[in-house]
């Protein structure tokens, strides 16, 4: 009869309206958006700029301007991607590349290691969300709450997902320019350094406990002392890692 059809389709358009609510909860997809743009906009301007010094350096030395946005595209690492240029300017083989760029990244060890639980119920999202963890992702991700408790798989897929299209703009812009225009890029590497100083203070301001910096600072001053340059980053957060562990009680207290 006609009128089970209407009850029928009634129903049916009825469980499909609440299909926004459950995967979006009462933001919407809109205000997670909104939420996680804002909550970027530091990163924006940061790898924006970065991104567009990193083509300008990989210009200079002499490499195609389409290596900068392939290289925001599939390594998506800013140090390393300077220190690859470098690499990749001075013709180093792939084991040595590959064994330089694990122990200079090897501090994302530790974040992946404090998002386990988090991540563990991101599903498919989960892949993407582990190879965009870059420092700056990870400070947001680890401080930034999304609108609802339940818009977290998506407000960090967001946020993850904006801070990477930051990066491949300003790494375009960059290369493009650079090939176009001549640049003394001498000094433009030290970017990277100032966005970790930027990160740093907003970091401080969300955590409030003066101990885990003071951990960081010893550390970083036992490996400048008893190691040598190129294992000093590795050394200095394994220590620190160690130590917050150590001290993890009398922190909290």
């Amino acid at each position: 009869p006609e009128w089970r059809l209407r009850a029928r389709a009634a129903v049916s358009w009825k469980r499909i309206s609440e299909v926004p609510s459950k995967v979006f909860s009462k933001a919407g997809f809109g205000g997670i958006f909104t939420a996680a743009f804002k909550a970027s906009i530091p990163v924006l301007l940061g790898y924006t700029t970065i991104g567009f010094a990193f083509g300008l350096v990989l210009t200079g030395a002499g490499l195609p301007w389409w290596l900068s946005p392939v290289m925001a595209l599939t390594v998506y690492a800013g140090a390393a991607q300077f220190m690859g240029v470098g690499l990749m300017a001075a013709h180093a083989g792939i084991t040595e590349a590959a064994l330089l760029t694990l122990l200079m990244n090897a501090r994302h060890a530790v974040y992946g290691l404090s998002l386990l639980e988090e991540f563990s119920k991101a599903g498919k999202a989960k892949p993407y969300l582990i190879f965009g963890l870059t420092d700056e992702t990870y400070g947001l991700l680890t401080t930034v709450k999304p609108p609802d408790p339940a818009d977290q798989k998506v407000f960090h897929t967001l946020i993850t997902g904006l801070n990477q299209f930051y990066w491949f703009l300003g790494c375009t812009a960059g290369g493009l320019i650079g090939s176009s225009l001549p640049f003394d890029t001498k000094g433009l590497d030290f970017a990277l350094t100032a966005l970790f100083v930027v990160l740093l203070v907003e970091q401080m301001k969300t955590v409030k406990t003066a101990a885990p910096y003071l951990l960081a600072i010893v550390s970083a001053i036992f490996a400048l002392i008893f190691v040598s340059g190129r294992n000093f980053l590795l050394v200095s957060l394994a220590l620190a890692a160690c130590l917050l562990l150590l001290f993890r009680k009398r922190i909290r207290g």
